[in-house]
Protein backbone atom coordinates (compact mmCIF):
# COMPACT_ATOMS: atom_id res chain seq x y z
CA UNK A 1 0.00 0.00 0.00
CA UNK A 2 2.81 2.42 0.91
CA UNK A 3 4.43 1.88 -2.46
CA UNK A 4 1.22 2.93 -4.12
CA UNK A 5 0.94 6.07 -1.99
CA UNK A 6 4.56 6.99 -2.69
CA UNK A 7 4.19 6.84 -6.46
CA UNK A 8 4.21 10.18 -8.26
CA UNK A 9 0.90 10.85 -10.04
CA UNK A 10 1.05 10.90 -13.80
CA UNK A 11 1.22 14.36 -15.34
CA UNK A 12 -2.17 15.53 -16.54
CA UNK A 13 -2.69 15.13 -20.27
CA UNK A 14 -3.34 18.87 -20.58
CA UNK A 15 0.21 19.64 -19.41
CA UNK A 16 1.68 17.41 -22.09
CA UNK A 17 -0.54 19.05 -24.67
CA UNK A 18 0.64 22.47 -23.53
CA UNK A 19 4.27 21.40 -23.85
CA UNK A 20 3.63 20.04 -27.33
CA UNK A 21 1.95 23.29 -28.39
CA UNK A 22 4.87 25.25 -26.97
CA UNK A 23 7.37 23.14 -28.94
CA UNK A 24 5.39 23.53 -32.16
CA UNK A 25 5.07 27.26 -31.64
CA UNK A 26 8.81 27.59 -31.06
CA UNK A 27 9.48 25.67 -34.27
CA UNK A 28 7.06 27.92 -36.14
CA UNK A 29 8.76 31.07 -34.85
CA UNK A 30 12.17 29.77 -35.90
CA UNK A 31 10.84 28.85 -39.34
CA UNK A 32 9.25 32.25 -39.88
CA UNK A 33 12.39 34.12 -38.83
CA UNK A 34 14.54 31.84 -40.97
CA UNK A 35 12.40 32.25 -44.09
CA UNK A 36 12.05 36.01 -43.75
CA UNK A 37 15.77 36.38 -43.03
CA UNK A 38 16.61 34.27 -46.07
CA UNK A 39 14.35 36.30 -48.36
CA UNK A 40 15.92 39.52 -47.09
CA UNK A 41 19.39 38.11 -47.74
CA UNK A 42 18.59 36.61 -51.16
CA UNK A 43 17.20 39.86 -52.53
CA UNK A 44 19.22 42.33 -50.45
CA UNK A 45 15.99 43.86 -49.18
CA UNK A 46 17.37 45.66 -46.14
CA UNK A 47 20.70 47.48 -45.93
CA UNK A 48 22.55 49.31 -43.20
CA UNK A 49 20.98 52.65 -42.41
CA UNK A 50 17.65 51.84 -44.07
CA UNK A 51 14.40 53.21 -42.75
CA UNK A 52 11.84 50.51 -43.49
CA UNK A 53 8.24 51.64 -43.70
CA UNK A 54 6.05 48.66 -42.77
CA UNK A 55 2.56 49.09 -44.18
CA UNK A 56 0.20 47.90 -41.48
CA UNK A 57 -3.37 47.22 -42.60
CA UNK A 58 -4.66 45.50 -39.48
CA UNK A 59 -4.66 42.09 -41.15
CA UNK A 60 -2.73 39.01 -40.04
CA UNK A 61 -0.05 39.31 -42.73
CA UNK A 62 1.07 42.86 -42.00
CA UNK A 63 0.98 42.24 -38.24
CA UNK A 64 3.21 39.19 -38.72
CA UNK A 65 5.55 41.13 -41.01
CA UNK A 66 6.11 43.82 -38.40
CA UNK A 67 6.43 41.26 -35.62
CA UNK A 68 9.08 39.21 -37.42
CA UNK A 69 11.04 42.21 -38.68
CA UNK A 70 11.30 43.48 -35.10
CA UNK A 71 12.64 40.09 -33.99
CA UNK A 72 15.20 40.03 -36.80
CA UNK A 73 16.29 43.62 -36.22
CA UNK A 74 17.10 42.78 -32.61
CA UNK A 75 19.79 40.33 -33.74
CA UNK A 76 20.74 41.66 -37.17
CA UNK A 77 24.42 42.49 -37.84
CA UNK A 78 23.37 45.84 -39.30
CA UNK A 79 21.41 48.79 -37.97
CA UNK A 80 18.15 49.87 -39.58
CA UNK A 81 15.00 51.66 -38.47
CA UNK A 82 11.38 50.56 -38.67
CA UNK A 83 8.33 52.80 -38.83
CA UNK A 84 4.81 51.39 -39.04
CA UNK A 85 2.30 53.19 -41.23
CA UNK A 86 -1.44 52.65 -41.40
CA UNK A 87 -3.78 54.23 -43.91
CA UNK A 88 -7.08 54.95 -42.20
CA UNK A 89 -9.46 54.88 -45.20
CA UNK A 90 -12.44 56.01 -43.11
CA UNK A 91 -14.33 52.79 -43.46
CA UNK A 92 -17.54 52.81 -41.39
CA UNK A 93 -16.97 51.22 -38.02
CA UNK A 94 -13.17 51.23 -38.35
CA UNK A 95 -11.76 50.96 -34.80
CA UNK A 96 -9.34 53.88 -34.89
CA UNK A 97 -7.91 53.15 -31.45
CA UNK A 98 -6.71 49.60 -32.10
CA UNK A 99 -3.51 50.18 -34.06
CA UNK A 100 -2.25 53.24 -32.13
CA UNK A 101 -2.73 51.39 -28.84
CA UNK A 102 -1.04 48.25 -30.16
CA UNK A 103 1.94 50.11 -31.64
CA UNK A 104 2.35 52.32 -28.57
CA UNK A 105 2.46 49.21 -26.42
CA UNK A 106 5.15 47.76 -28.70
CA UNK A 107 7.15 50.98 -28.58
CA UNK A 108 7.30 51.16 -32.39
CA UNK A 109 7.36 54.56 -34.12
CA UNK A 110 4.22 54.87 -36.23
CA UNK A 111 2.20 57.18 -38.42
CA UNK A 112 -1.55 57.03 -39.08
CA UNK A 113 -2.50 58.61 -42.40
CA UNK A 114 -6.17 59.59 -42.60
CA UNK A 115 -7.61 59.70 -46.12
CA UNK A 116 -11.24 59.04 -47.05
CA UNK A 117 -10.58 56.66 -49.94
CA UNK A 118 -13.58 54.59 -48.85
CA UNK A 119 -16.05 57.22 -50.09
CA UNK A 120 -14.17 57.61 -53.38
CA UNK A 121 -14.20 53.87 -54.07
CA UNK A 122 -17.86 53.46 -53.14
CA UNK A 123 -18.77 56.44 -55.34
CA UNK A 124 -16.75 55.40 -58.40
CA UNK A 125 -17.29 51.61 -58.42
CA UNK A 126 -20.80 50.33 -59.26
CA UNK A 127 -22.42 47.96 -56.80
CA UNK A 128 -21.24 44.39 -57.34
CA UNK A 129 -18.08 45.35 -59.22
CA UNK A 130 -14.59 44.64 -57.88
CA UNK A 131 -13.20 47.51 -55.84
CA UNK A 132 -9.65 46.19 -55.43
CA UNK A 133 -8.06 47.89 -58.45
CA UNK A 134 -9.12 51.46 -57.66
CA UNK A 135 -8.59 50.99 -53.93
CA UNK A 136 -5.09 49.68 -54.57
CA UNK A 137 -4.16 52.60 -56.84
CA UNK A 138 -5.38 55.14 -54.31
CA UNK A 139 -3.55 53.49 -51.44
CA UNK A 140 -0.36 53.15 -53.46
CA UNK A 141 -0.19 56.86 -54.30
CA UNK A 142 -0.83 57.87 -50.70
CA UNK A 143 1.77 55.45 -49.30
CA UNK A 144 4.41 56.68 -51.77
CA UNK A 145 3.81 60.24 -50.57
CA UNK A 146 3.96 59.21 -46.91
CA UNK A 147 7.22 57.33 -47.55
CA UNK A 148 8.73 60.55 -48.93
CA UNK A 149 7.49 62.57 -45.96
CA UNK A 150 8.90 60.07 -43.45
CA UNK A 151 12.21 59.62 -45.27
CA UNK A 152 11.63 55.89 -45.71
CA UNK A 153 14.11 54.10 -47.97
CA UNK A 154 12.11 50.86 -48.31
CA UNK A 155 8.38 50.15 -48.35
CA UNK A 156 7.63 46.72 -46.85
CA UNK A 157 4.39 44.98 -47.82
CA UNK A 158 2.89 41.87 -46.23
CA UNK A 159 2.38 39.74 -49.34
CA UNK A 160 3.36 36.10 -48.75
CA UNK A 161 4.24 33.11 -50.93
CA UNK A 162 0.61 32.21 -51.64
CA UNK A 163 -0.17 35.81 -52.67
CA UNK A 164 2.69 35.70 -55.14
CA UNK A 165 1.55 32.39 -56.64
CA UNK A 166 -2.06 33.60 -56.81
CA UNK A 167 -0.90 36.66 -58.76
CA UNK A 168 0.88 34.43 -61.28
CA UNK A 169 -2.31 32.46 -61.93
CA UNK A 170 -4.52 35.55 -62.01
CA UNK A 171 -2.32 37.03 -64.72
CA UNK A 172 -2.27 33.76 -66.65
CA UNK A 173 -6.00 33.03 -66.41
CA UNK A 174 -7.40 36.53 -66.79
CA UNK A 175 -4.61 38.78 -68.06
CA UNK A 176 -2.85 36.61 -70.63
CA UNK A 177 0.54 37.33 -69.03
CA UNK A 178 3.19 35.27 -67.28
CA UNK A 179 3.71 37.81 -64.51
CA UNK A 180 3.90 37.57 -60.76
CA UNK A 181 4.53 39.72 -57.71
CA UNK A 182 8.30 40.02 -57.15
CA UNK A 183 9.97 39.98 -53.72
CA UNK A 184 11.64 43.30 -54.53
CA UNK A 185 10.92 45.91 -57.20
CA UNK A 186 11.17 49.60 -57.89
CA UNK A 187 7.81 51.34 -57.52
CA UNK A 188 5.95 52.47 -60.62
CA UNK A 189 6.83 56.11 -59.89
CA UNK A 190 10.51 55.14 -59.97
CA UNK A 191 11.22 56.67 -56.57
CA UNK A 192 10.82 53.85 -54.05
CA UNK A 193 11.94 50.29 -53.44
CA UNK A 194 9.08 47.98 -52.52
CA UNK A 195 10.02 44.80 -50.64
CA UNK A 196 8.05 41.69 -49.64
CA UNK A 197 9.99 39.97 -46.83
CA UNK A 198 7.26 37.31 -46.43
CA UNK A 199 7.86 36.04 -49.98
CA UNK A 200 8.99 32.58 -48.79
CA UNK A 201 6.31 32.21 -46.08
CA UNK A 202 3.20 30.06 -46.52
CA UNK A 203 -0.10 31.65 -45.56
CA UNK A 204 -1.07 28.75 -43.30
CA UNK A 205 1.96 29.52 -41.11
CA UNK A 206 0.88 33.14 -40.82
CA UNK A 207 -2.60 32.03 -39.77
CA UNK A 208 -1.08 29.95 -36.97
CA UNK A 209 1.28 32.74 -35.92
CA UNK A 210 -1.49 35.33 -35.81
CA UNK A 211 -3.56 33.04 -33.58
CA UNK A 212 -0.59 32.46 -31.26
CA UNK A 213 0.26 36.15 -31.01
CA UNK A 214 -3.42 37.15 -30.71
CA UNK A 215 -3.02 40.09 -33.07
CA UNK A 216 -5.95 42.55 -32.87
CA UNK A 217 -7.19 41.81 -36.39
CA UNK A 218 -9.23 44.53 -38.13
CA UNK A 219 -11.44 43.16 -40.94
CA UNK A 220 -11.54 45.04 -44.25
CA UNK A 221 -15.01 46.29 -45.23
CA UNK A 222 -13.97 47.10 -48.79
CA UNK A 223 -12.44 44.30 -50.86
CA UNK A 224 -12.49 41.97 -47.85
CA UNK A 225 -16.28 42.11 -47.88
CA UNK A 226 -16.72 41.00 -51.50
CA UNK A 227 -17.48 37.39 -52.33
CA UNK A 228 -16.38 35.36 -55.36
CA UNK A 229 -13.47 37.61 -56.29
CA UNK A 230 -11.10 36.10 -58.84
CA UNK A 231 -8.26 36.24 -56.30
CA UNK A 232 -10.38 34.37 -53.76
CA UNK A 233 -11.17 31.68 -56.32
CA UNK A 234 -7.52 31.24 -57.24
CA UNK A 235 -6.58 31.23 -53.56
CA UNK A 236 -9.01 28.41 -52.86
CA UNK A 237 -7.53 26.46 -55.80
CA UNK A 238 -4.04 26.82 -54.31
CA UNK A 239 -5.24 25.80 -50.84
CA UNK A 240 -6.91 22.71 -52.31
CA UNK A 241 -3.67 21.76 -54.09
CA UNK A 242 -1.74 22.27 -50.88
CA UNK A 243 -4.11 19.95 -49.02
CA UNK A 244 -4.04 17.23 -51.67
CA UNK A 245 -0.44 17.55 -52.85
CA UNK A 246 1.92 18.74 -50.06
CA UNK A 247 5.03 20.38 -51.50
CA UNK A 248 3.41 21.44 -54.76
CA UNK A 249 3.26 25.14 -53.84
CA UNK A 250 6.90 25.13 -52.74
CA UNK A 251 7.84 23.63 -56.09
CA UNK A 252 5.75 26.19 -57.95
CA UNK A 253 7.45 29.04 -56.12
CA UNK A 254 10.86 27.53 -56.88
CA UNK A 255 9.86 27.58 -60.57
CA UNK A 256 9.59 31.38 -60.36
CA UNK A 257 13.27 31.42 -59.38
CA UNK A 258 14.30 29.09 -62.20
CA UNK A 259 12.97 30.56 -65.44
CA UNK A 260 14.20 29.24 -68.82
CA UNK A 261 13.39 31.89 -71.50
CA UNK A 262 14.58 29.62 -74.32
CA UNK A 263 11.75 27.22 -73.50
CA UNK A 264 8.95 29.76 -73.37
CA UNK A 265 7.69 31.82 -76.30
CA UNK A 266 8.49 35.47 -75.56
CA UNK A 267 10.52 36.92 -78.41
CA UNK A 268 11.50 39.91 -76.28
CA UNK A 269 13.31 37.62 -73.84
CA UNK A 270 14.92 35.34 -76.43
CA UNK A 271 15.67 36.05 -80.08
CA UNK A 272 13.78 33.18 -81.70
CA UNK A 273 13.59 34.91 -85.09
CA UNK A 274 17.35 34.99 -85.59
CA UNK A 275 18.10 31.62 -83.97
CA UNK A 276 20.46 29.49 -86.07
CA UNK A 277 21.92 26.03 -85.63
CA UNK A 278 25.33 25.91 -84.00
CA UNK A 279 26.30 22.32 -84.73
CA UNK A 280 27.11 21.85 -81.06
CA UNK A 281 25.12 19.74 -78.60
CA UNK A 282 23.54 21.57 -75.70
CA UNK A 283 21.62 20.44 -72.63
CA UNK A 284 19.43 23.50 -73.17
CA UNK A 285 18.46 22.49 -76.68
CA UNK A 286 15.07 21.09 -77.68
CA UNK A 287 14.70 17.34 -77.17
CA UNK A 288 11.50 17.18 -79.25
CA UNK A 289 9.81 15.17 -76.47
CA UNK A 290 10.63 15.89 -72.84
CA UNK A 291 10.55 13.13 -70.25
CA UNK A 292 7.38 12.90 -68.20
CA UNK A 293 9.38 11.97 -65.12
CA UNK A 294 10.18 14.90 -62.85
CA UNK A 295 12.40 15.09 -59.77
CA UNK A 296 10.88 15.38 -56.32
CA UNK A 297 9.58 18.87 -55.39
CA UNK A 298 12.49 21.19 -54.82
CA UNK A 299 12.89 22.81 -51.44
CA UNK A 300 13.47 26.50 -51.02
CA UNK A 301 17.10 27.66 -51.06
CA UNK A 302 19.32 26.68 -48.15
CA UNK A 303 17.99 28.41 -45.06
CA UNK A 304 20.75 27.78 -42.58
CA UNK A 305 22.21 31.25 -42.23
CA UNK A 306 20.43 34.57 -41.85
CA UNK A 307 22.45 37.45 -43.28
CA UNK A 308 21.21 40.98 -43.65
Amino acid sequence: MSAVWNEQPAAPVSHEKERRIERETHKLEKRLCRLVGQAIADYNMVEAGDKVMVCLSGGKDSYALLDILLKLRARAPISFDIVAVNLDQKQPGFPEHVLPEYLTQLGVPFHIEEQDTYSIVKDKIPEGKTMCSLCSRLRRGILYRVADELGATKIALGHHRDDILATVFLNMFFGGKLKGMPPKLCSDDGKHLVIRPLAYVAEKDLVRWAAHRAFPIIPCTLCGSQDNLQRQQVGEMLREWDRKYPGRLDNMFSALQSVVPTHLADGTLYDFRNLKVTGEASDHGDKAFDDDEFPAPAALPSLQVIKM
